[in-house]
């Protein structure tokens, strides 16, 4: 390609770029750094987009390994040298570099998590707009099979969770289906990336995340069987976290929607799984009281085989079923009495009239 269709970079700028070793592109993106610099300092807005899309379009998105790994490296240094008004070229900074997080090379995978790290580290708040697309990369990321990746995602991925935890701009609801369905992975590494969002999310005091429980709940479930225990304290501990800000809450919460999901995993062959659900039932029929009645069917059916549990590994599960069961009879007894109770008054009043 003519040397002129990748102004305004010189030719030696142009080589260094696509140069296979790191020093030399390096060299190139302190060359692209004092540019833009000069052109932010001139007022050239033109100019910058103009070098933006050559690195995005040429470069980042070039058929050739080197070139992207030089397209990354120097859209990272325009991030920088941009600085405060970085946001206003945020389209042209992120989006060549998303499409590098799916590379099938892992070494353009690991220069485009630290090429994003950088853009963001200047950007911040700016790039939300972007973080679903983010976060469906930093997903895919955290399985790689390349070690070096997925440290660079980790790196990008805390970064990430600092922006959000301190912004108020974060839009929940529209990141909320993106969740729902990434949740459902089986990969243990994509597991534990899930499970570290759900519960940076649960800690930012903006996000009521009681609200969006009923979409992640049966999520968190599954991932609480994964075979790593380090998976399943993990999500234990933040199974345990809603259970108690449920018990606290004073709004009003969803039960009924969450009610099936929890009967559904009492009866999992996984004992910690059926344990869990087993106790969420009963915190449930504890506050929500009559709210569960549409439910006892169900859920007598998942406690009632549990009493019959004499292996010393489940005599937890029988204890916990033992306590739903006697609340649903107190339950239904209590409501059975009231219900006799209006049917006296209603006899008195006929005998009266």
């Amino acid at each position: 390609m003519a040397e002129r269709d990748y102004s305004p970079l010189s030719a030696s700028c142009v080589r260094a770029l696509n140069d296979k070793l790191y020093e030399k592109r390096k060299v190139a993106a302190l060359e692209i750094e004092k540019m833009v610099k000069e052109y932010v300092a001139t007022n050239k807005t033109a100019e910058v987009k103009k070098l933006l899309r050559v690195l995005g379009q040429e470069f980042a998105l070039s058929q050739n390994a080197n070139s992207r790994k030089g397209g990354l490296i120097g859209l990272a240094a325009s991030a920088i040298a941009l600085g405060k008004d970085s946001p206003s070229y945020i389209n042209d900074l992120v989006k060549p570099v998303l499409t590098c997080f799916f590379d099938s090379d892992s070494r353009v995978r690991y220069y485009g998590c630290e090429s994003l790290y950088n853009i963001i580290k200047v950007a911040r708040t700016a790039i939300l707009p972007f973080f679903n697309d983010i976060f469906d990369g930093l997903s895919k990321l955290a399985a790689d099979p390349d070690q070096n990746v997925r440290s660079g995602s980790e790196l990008l991925d805390k970064l990430m969770k600092d922006i959000v935890t301190d912004s108020c701009a974060f839009d929940p609801v529209a990141f909320m289906p993106l969740l729902q369905e990434r949740i459902l992975t089986k990969n243990p590494f994509a597991r534990q990336f899930i499970v570290s969002w759900v519960k940076t999310l649960d800690s930012v005091p903006d996000i009521d995340m009681l609200v969006y429980l009923p979409e992640i709940l049966d999520g968190l479930f599954l991932i609480l069987g994964d075979t790593s225990h380090e998976i399943r304290q993990m999500c234990e501990s933040v199974l345990g976290e809603f259970l108690l800000n449920i018990s606290k809450s004073k709004k009003k919460i969803d039960f009924q929607s969450m009610a099936n999901i929890l009967v559904v995993h009492s009866q999992s062959p996984d004992g910690l799984i059926q344990f869990t659900a087993i106790i969420w039932l009963k915190h449930f029929i504890e506050l929500s009281d009559i709210l569960m009645l549409p439910f006892t069917s169900g859920i007598l059916a998942s406690v009632l085989p549990c009493l019959a549990y004499d292996d010393e590994t489940k005599l937890n599960i029988r204890e916990a079923a033992r306590a739903v069961n006697d609340q649903l009879m107190r339950l239904i007894q209590g409501e059975e009495a009231a219900a006799e109770g209006i049917k006296g008054e209603k006899s008195n009043l006929s005998t009266t009239n």
